[in-house]
């Protein structure tokens, strides 16, 4: 309970903290030797009427507009399916409202939202569709690639409003230095976002089990391959894509694993890998949280075989609902106080952060199976309701299981952690 307290006044103090005006939180950056000359982007495109009253720097005024793409979203999901990506129409209207900005630094007109504002933004758009809410843990995640380049070539990639940087982890391509630069090659997958992106980032090294890189190369160069044909998750187009002998400008380029922010918020300093796990970790939560939502409003009208009684009536209903309702608290709660702990340890460092990056690695996979376990639960109570795909639990149970089967969410992560828990190295880098 002590070490419960703790992790809660930390988060207090941050968010305190975090509300300041920016010369007074954590030392001016004039004082860390950043510039602060650089005012809001203008925003050149014509914004969506769904967010055009919309405060942009607001977490509010993002879950607000969010709220207000619902029956855009209900009109068009069909389309998901159907294209295998989001409809233009939509994914415009979810770059208006600012879900791709997310931890854009406030140097360069983002919200940069603390880490607790983010995961409400990401599972209240995955309770509207799991595909929307993927694409804004991604796409608004990646907008921290502002705060580890240049400022000057952070604020041509986010000129344009509607940016979206698609990024893949689940490969290595070659980089190959020359003057000024490098030529980067290679074939990566799982390019969610990949048709709307304006900007890829793709892991390269300079020679085999070298030192990873973040490449970014701009969607002219890159070739995306069609072969998105899966069973959850439809609408995210997270297809393969590659890049052949493309020049990436140094200043394009930073390491993987050893960052060296050029922006001194926290978001940037935090450790990359388990900070990538938690862009998308409220995800599989968010689909839970509307499919206890969506079961409810059925149980409250539908009658099973038996005595004419609503399914709500039943006693074994009750029981399935209330522990639906009990294992999202306790994943969520993990998932807090792992992050709480994480954004603590990271200017502690040692042993302390590297506990912290494998418990929150933990707590993301926890969250992935308590979604799955949830969805499925509702499910099978609804009964043969389920398996319409006019039911939002038929599509809940397969972008939930789509989801889960991420590397983030993978097994290995309780290695890790079972592995420090016994006293032995973590037996890898990259968690």
């Amino acid at each position: 309970m002590r070490t419960i307290r703790a992790g809660f006044a930390i988060f207090s103090d941050w968010i305190q903290d975090a509300r300041l005006p920016l010369e007074h939180r954590g030392g001016s950056r004039e004082a860390k030797g950043h510039d602060t000359t650089m005012t809001q982007l203008e925003l050149t495109a014509e914004r969506h009427p769904i967010v055009a009253d919309m405060n942009p720097n607001g977490v509010q005024g993002v879950l607000d507009a969010i709220q207000r793409m619902a029956p855009l979203i209900d009109e068009r999901r069909a389309e998901f399916d159907k294209l295998r990506r989001l409809p233009d129409e939509v994914f415009e209207a979810m770059a208006d409202a600012g879900l791709f900005r997310l931890w854009l630094p406030r140097a360069l007109g983002g919200p940069e939202l603390s880490p607790f504002e983010f995961m409400r933004v990401v599972e209240a758009a995955s309770a509207l569709d799991g595909s929307v809410g993927w694409l804004v843990g991604n796409g608004g995640g990646m907008s921290r690639a502002g705060g580890y380049v240049p400022k000057a070539v952070a604020g041509e990639w986010f000129a344009n409003p509607r940016a979206f940087v698609a990024a893949a982890t689940g490969a290595v391509g070659v980089a190959k230095p020359v003057g000024g630069g490098y030529r980067v090659s290679g074939r990566w997958p799982f390019g969610s976002g990949a048709h709307h992106a304006s900007l890829f980032m793709v892991l390269a090294a300079e020679e085999p089990n070298g030192p990873q890189l973040c490449c970014y190369v701009g969607r002219n160069d890159v070739t995306i391959l069609d072969n998105w044909h899966v069973s959850g998750l439809r609408g995210t187009g997270s297809c393969d894509f590659e890049v052949r002998e493309v020049f990436v400008p140094a200043a394009h380029v930073h390491p993987f694993l050893d960052l060296k922010p050029s922006d001194p918020g926290l978001v940037y300093r935090m450790p990359p890998v388990p900070v990538f796990a938690w862009t998308i970790s409220a995800m599989p939560l968010g689909i839970a949280r509307d499919a206890i939502r969506v079961f409810a409003e059925l149980a409250s009208r539908r009658r099973g075989f038996g005595p004419a009684a609503l399914l709500r009536d039943r006693e074994l209903v009750q029981a399935t609902a209330g522990r639906a309702e009990a294992m999202h608290h306790a994943a969520r709660a993990f998932l807090v106080d792992a992050m709480t702990e994480l954004m603590a340890a990271t200017d502690v460092g040692g042993e302390r952060l590297v506990r912290a990056r494998a418990v929150l690695r933990m707590a993301a996979t926890y969250a992935a199976e308590a979604a799955v376990n949830i969805v499925d639960m509702l499910a099978n109570s609804a009964g043969s309701a389920s398996i319409f795909e006019t039911c939002r639990l038929e599509r809940a149970v397969r972008d939930a299981r789509a989801a889960a089967r991420h590397v983030a969410f993978g097994p290995n992560n309780y290695v890790v952690g079972g592995r420090l828990a016994l006293g032995l190295d973590p037996g890898t880098a990259r968690f």
